[in-house]
């Protein structure tokens, strides 16, 4: 692979009850997301994002991202190593661009750029 994963971003839950959820995982974390949205919830958890989707498809399982610093480039790679499209690049805000492709074994592997992860 040319496009080098930079580590461990993201973990998105698929929630069908998102104010459960929400309840739920603050009460698990000990604190609030700091992002609220009906179409997302999002809290910073060491460092690391974990969120709750209620669009996302729950037969995926939780949806794990690599880092990567070009989403695009990673999904090409994915591609010529016999990995399909599950879904495609997009900017989903604030700068961040993910994207997921579905292994040969089925295993669903995310991308993201977030230029705003102070991780390592």
């Amino acid at each position: 692979m040319t496009t080098p994963l930079l580590g461990l971003r993201t973990v998105i839950y698929p929630v069908a009850d998102l104010v459960g959820a929400k309840a739920w995982f603050t009460g698990l974390l000990g604190f609030g997301p700091y992002f609220d949205e009906p179409f997302y919830v999002g809290f910073e958890a060491s460092g690391y994002e974990l969120g709750l989707l209620p669009d996302a498809d729950p037969s995926d399982g939780a949806l794990v991202y690599w880092g990567v610093d070009d989403v695009e480039a990673a999904v090409a790679d994915a591609v010529a190593q016999g990995a399909t499209v599950h879904t495609a690049a997009s900017e989903v805000g604030d700068g961040i661009v993910t994207a997921t492709v579905t292994s040969p074994q089925g295993a669903i592997v995310g991308f993201i750029f977030n230029p705003h992860f102070g991780g390592s």
